[in-house]
């Protein structure tokens, strides 16, 4: 039987590092991406390499039925055997609103849609971030029981209800976003164990991307967690993808459930000059 991976944000930067990552783990991978230039040159140069078979699928994550076909899609090609959801908007690229619909509503659409194609083997990692370990103020009680919930259909009526105005700062919109995604990672591994499929989620720390630049030009802060990393550098898209792939692989099979911070030491740095 084919085995098929999906990448999504497989066009460039991060989730285009994954999937170079998955050649000789799966035999298709399906290369998805809202842009169809860029996810269908993306996957001709990786066909070309040789060793899988890359095939473009342009959609956006936050289209329902986007998600359908693409499960469909899967389910032509053979046995879903990893999925990279490397697709997100960070807090420069759109309102409070499109950050949670992408980065976390959308992370568990995908999760929903494709639970059904779950078998013995399947591994999945969603991508996170460092921002909520390194953010200074912990969500409340009733912050956290929306953020468990992000399909409801009046989730981000929900969110803005239980933190109020200061939602609509796209920093902190992020940060509750990923952390949205975190803890969801913790109910996924629950549902799909039963079937011997397993997810994590993956956070990274400062990442030399063009979209970490476009970050870094608008929030000083970036810099300055770059100065207090230990590797006193940022870290490559291809570090990043390396420890999706062995997630991803049989190797990893009793790693299910939690993140993995991919970070560079910034946040054992911070901790060490709080005390915490």
């Amino acid at each position: 039987m084919t085995t098929v991976g999906v990448v999504t944000g497989a066009g460039r930067g991060m989730g285009l590092a994954c999937a170079r990552e998955l050649v000789g783990q799966v035999d298709t991978v399906l290369m998805v991406d809202r842009d169809p230039e860029t996810v269908t040159a993306a996957a001709a140069e990786l066909s070309a390499g040789g060793g899988v078979v890359a095939e473009p699928f342009v959609l956006d994550v936050t289209d329902d039925d986007g998600l359908a076909r693409l499960a469909k899609r899967v389910a032509e090609l053979g046995t879903l055997r990893s999925i990279a959801h490397a697709a997100g908007v960070s807090p420069t690229m759109a309102d409070w609103r499109r950050i949670f619909t992408v980065d976390l509503v959308a992370t568990a659409r995908l999760a929903e849609t494709l639970r059904p194609l779950a078998v013995e083997g399947t591994a999945m990692v969603v991508f996170a971030s460092m921002s909520p370990m390194v953010y200074p103020k912990t969500p409340d009680v009733a912050a956290l029981a929306v953020l468990d919930d992000p399909l409801h259909e009046e989730f981000l009526d929900h969110i803005r209800a239980a933190v109020g105005p200061d939602i609509e700062d796209t920093g902190m919109a992020y940060t509750l976003a990923k952390l949205g995604v975190h803890r969801f990672v913790w109910q996924e591994a629950v549902r799909l164990g039963p079937a011997g499929a397993r997810i994590c989620s993956v956070s990274p720390g400062v990442i030399d991307t063009p979209q970490g630049e476009q970050e870094a030009e608008a929030h000083p802060i970036m810099a300055r967690l770059v100065e207090q990393t230990p590797l006193r550098r940022k870290g490559h898209a291809e570090e990043v993808a390396t420890v999706v792939a062995f997630a991803l692989s049989d190797r990893a099979g009793f790693l299910n459930g939690i993140d993995l911070l991919v970070d560079g030491g910034c946040y054992a740095a911070l901790r060490t000059q709080t005390g915490r």
